[in-house]
């Protein structure tokens, strides 16, 4: 059997152009103030420097050497979001570090899609990552856009998370949608998700945790908020193996599945349709996609005034 592991998100500001570095340091001192009994924090996507990629850094550096000794110091895992990476191979990743409790970064998970064509900047990354707490359970990293390509979590949930922690930076009209699949995620995949977004340039906030059935346990409005919630990683277990609420496996469904989708082979020919559809790139004022493409309701003018 094993035991609750508490995990808090933050959502909070984030500035556009400067380092938020240390709001965030002192950001985690309040959050294991107020709730000490946390072992992970996990901030927004881009916490650290915002969306503006005019100051990349190095990893490792001394902004993640800053943020390993907070872990340390409160003997906590830590997530900081992510932040624009300048590569050795001099292309731009948004990069999120994982530090255990000690204050060593186990793994650092790159964006594998970049928000096309709006992130053209961006390099997405190649390699998964999922992390163990030791004799508790496994969790998955994801960043944002990731969480669209339900692919990204079928592999993450077949190579065993259980968890999956997913910083955001939204703050566009979206949300909502997000916020649907962040739900439709947990139930598809039978695991929990952290997903936090930020405030200001960093996003709109509505941060949400849901349990592996789908329910959202906690979510915040669009102000400075700290969601400290206790996962069960037994409780995922379990659902996977009788089923979510006794009914669906979907886990078991695919895994003993008929047949082996066409649509994953690059070279099978089933997916003529999507090239079909142009290019990946940002509508443009007057084009066929996005605001005009009704026809504009036509309005007789007003009289002129006696």
């Amino acid at each position: 059997m094993t035991h609750p592991f508490a995990i808090a998100g933050v959502q909070m500001p984030v500035p556009a152009m400067t380092s938020n570095l240390v709001a965030m340091l002192q950001r985690i001192d309040v959050v294991m103030a107020r709730f000490p009994w946390t072992q992970m924090i996990v901030f927004s996507e881009l916490a650290t420097c915002g969306p503006v990629a005019n100051q990349p850094v190095l990893l490792p550096g001394p902004e993640e050497a800053a943020l390993q000794a907070a872990a340390a110091r409160h003997r906590i895992w830590l997530i900081p979001g992510s932040t624009f990476e300048r590569g050795s191979d001099g292309r731009l990743y948004n990069t999120a570090s994982v530090i255990n409790p000690q204050g060593i970064v186990i793994a650092r998970y790159r964006k594998m899609f970049p928000f096309l064509p709006y992130e053209k900047e961006v390099t997405g990354g190649t390699e998964f990552c999922v992390f163990d707490i030791p004799g508790l359970g496994r969790c998955g990293l994801s960043i944002c856009y990731d969480i669209w390509l339900p692919e990204t979590t079928r592999t993450l949930t077949a190579m065993g998370a259980e968890v999956l922690i997913h910083p955001v930076l939204t703050g566009t009209i979206d949300r909502d949608v997000e916020l649907a699949i962040a739900r439709a995620t947990a139930a598809q995949f039978q695991c929990y998700v952290f997903d936090i977004n930020g405030l200001d340039a960093g996003g709109i906030g509505r941060s949400c945790v849901v349990d592996p059935t789908g329910t959202v346990l906690a979510q915040a409005g669009g102000g400075s908020e700290t969601l400290p919630i206790e996962v069960d990683f037994a409780r995922v277990r379990r659902q996977r193996e009788a089923g979510v609420n006794g009914l669906g496996q979907p886990l078991k469904s695919f895994r003993d599945r008929s047949v082996d989708f066409a649509v994953y082979r690059r070279n099978a020919g089933v997916d003529a349709y999507l090239h079909s559809l142009g290019a990946l790139e940002i509508p443009v004022q007057g084009g066929r996609v996005g605001i005009g493409t009704a026809t504009p309701e036509i309005i007789a003018p007003l009289p002129p005034k006696a």
